[in-house]
């Protein structure tokens, strides 16, 4: 068999484009970027303030299994093959996290022949946005114990802590542990949890922000904690005078990233919340950047139209005024026939039972989509085991459903493989028929928003909570936090909160265990089913395959 080469093996090959030269095709001058080595460069904050020309479009999916649906290769794909039909267009994706990287994942920067480049700096270090978001995230931490340690005069309950520390690894030891040990010296004693940098509020709020102003008022507003006593009163950021400095950490890491595709096109590669645990969008800054410079902005959100999507549409879109035009749903076979519950060692084996059982998920999500009044084309990602009759019968079903169909091959042929789908995409986008409008009013209870969610998102009968939950929902409530968005962790691989029951499941309902508030970043976060901030490592991690040879050459990232 002829060999096939690995994603880093093919951006390795590819010959990249001087960052100055990527950018003056956007109308960027020199003066207008800070250079990080020959092919990455921060941009100004001023253009995300000029007026958006663009019309935004937002990749979505069916829910992710181990067969894989391969989004942000269809994200990346479909600008590449949007460029060569001549459409000024440019990709907004997420920035990757180390902890999936060395985890399960491997790489998380596109695939095939639809990548973002130079793929190896994306992957690790990058220009540093995420080590500057955890030292601001662990400045914060410091400066709460700290203060517990000299005294005290805000009067803190330790035991009303909610602020956790921060580490960019998938590292389970950290999920629970206590502190403080040690004697007088090292501070109180206490217990303690960490996140992963996606889950930070520091994260979010970097990714939500829309000027340097905006960021400062939204740290400030960070609750890090509670008063002792029976008025137990928030305690936040800007108590404990840690806005400045935190600020001053993240100056640069606000500022958008901009790189470019392996077809040589501009991309902007900027912020990284998990879809799952956080509401799993690129920066708002990077989006109305895009949108100032070019004429079709392509973007992703994490995971399946159930999180990232609706995330996109309740959170990011209301909080930037930002205008969608149109929606890329991304299906395979092979992911609709697990679906359907077929075994996942014979998902190469033609099987129309199980893709016919599976595709009511995919027709769940393209109702998700339109109920944000968007239109829906449904971006058939091609594997090679697919036969063409499951590919008909996909299509069909999908056609049936009254949205656009284009078939995709942009992991094996990059932007020549995505040329139907971009077309189908301009086809939608000249029609103009639709209008973007969120989920709900703000002004619903947070019981009353969650409750909206899971009934026309996930299809449940309604939400539970339990006690813990439902005091916290009185509490959050009464300290101002009730007319905000809310952001749901759940499992991804379900449309409900248990990740074994796949399709399209009926007559369930969602137990809310645990509601907290991110004030800063403007949303209170309802935590359903088993679902952790701080993921761990698999039996068989990426990072044992990953090497670096005498010549500098990396080895194993994907």
């Amino acid at each position: 068999m002829p060999h096939v080469p690995s994603d880093i093996e093919i951006a390795q090959q590819a010959k990249l484009r001087s960052i100055v030269d990527v950018a003056a095709e956007l109308g960027l001058g020199a003066d207008e970027l800070d250079l990080y080595g020959k092919y990455k460069a921060k941009v100004d904050l001023d253009i995300a303030g000029r007026p958006a020309r663009g019309r935004l479009v937002l990749v979505t999916g069916i829910n992710p299994t181990a067969a894989g649906e391969g989004k942000s290769t269809v994200t990346v794909g479909v600008t590449q093959a949007l460029r060569r039909r001549g459409v000024n267009a440019v990709l907004c994706i997420r920035e990757p996290s180390l902890g999936p990287v060395f985890g399960v994942k491997g790489g998380a920067a596109g695939g095939g022949y639809s990548q973002v480049l130079p793929m190896e700096d994306i992957n690790l270090h990058f220009t540093g946005d995420f080590h500057a978001i955890s030292s601001a995230h662990s400045l914060l931490s410091a400066m709460l114990d700290n203060h517990l340690h000299h005294g005290n005069s805000l009067r803190i309950d330790p035991r009303r802590i909610s602020w956790p520390r921060t580490i960019d690894m998938n590292d389970r030891a950290l999920r629970d542990a206590v502190i403080g040990l040690g004697g007088v010296a090292n501070g109180f004693s206490r217990e303690e949890r960490w996140v992963i940098i996606p889950a930070s509020e520091v994260m979010a709020i970097v990714a939500l922000a829309t000027s340097r102003d905006d960021l400062e008022a939204r740290l400030g507003r960070i609750i890090v904690a509670s008063t002792a006593g029976g008025e137990r009163k928030p305690v936040y950021a800007s108590d404990l005078r840690a806005v400045g400095a935190m600020s001053l950490l993240l100056k640069d890491a606000l500022r958008p990233n901009l790189v470019q595709t392996l077809e040589g096109g501009p991309a902007f590669v900027h912020a990284g919340p998990f879809g799952n645990i956080a509401h799993g969008c690129n920066s708002i800054l990077a989006t109305r950047t895009a949108l100032a410079l070019a004429d079709v902005v392509v973007t992703e959100a994490g995971f399946g139209s159930d999180l990232g999507a609706e995330k996109f549409f309740d959170i990011k879109c209301r909080f930037g005024g930002l205008n969608p035009e149109a929606a890329i749903l991304v299906a395979t076979v092979r992911a609709l026939k697990l679906n359907g519950g077929a075994n996942k060692k014979n998902l190469g084996t033609e099987d129309l039972g199980a893709l016919e059982r599976g595709l009511t998920n995919l027709e769940k999500h393209i109702e998700n989509v339109r109920q944000f009044g968007i239109p829906v084309i449904v971006a058939v990602n091609r594997f090679v085991t697919d036969t063409d009759t499951e590919l008909a019968m996909l299509s069909d079903s999908a056609r049936k459903l009254e949205a656009r169909v284009a078939l995709t091959e942009v992991w094996a042929h990059g932007g020549r493989g995505g040329e139907a789908l971009a077309s189908e995409l301009m086809t939608a986008l000249g029609e103009a028929s639709g209008k973007y409008a969120p989920l709900y009013d703000t002004s619903l209870s947070i019981r009353e928003k969650i409750d909206t969610i899971v009934r026309k998102v996930y299809g449940g009968d309604g939400a539970d909570f339990v006690p813990k939950a439902e005091r916290a929902i009185q509490y959050l409530e009464s300290i101002g936090l009730r007319d905000t968005p809310v952001c749901m962790a759940k499992t991804q691989y379900s449309l409900t909160d248990d990740a074994t029951k796949l399709g399209r499941p009926t007559g369930f309902r969602i137990t809310v265990n645990e509601i907290y508030p991110a004030a800063g970043a403007g949303f209170v976060v309802a935590q359903a089913g088993d679902i952790m901030t701080m993921p761990g490592l698999p039996k068989e991690p990426a990072a044992e395959r990953m090497s670096i040879a005498k010549d500098g050459t990396i080895a194993g990232l994907f």
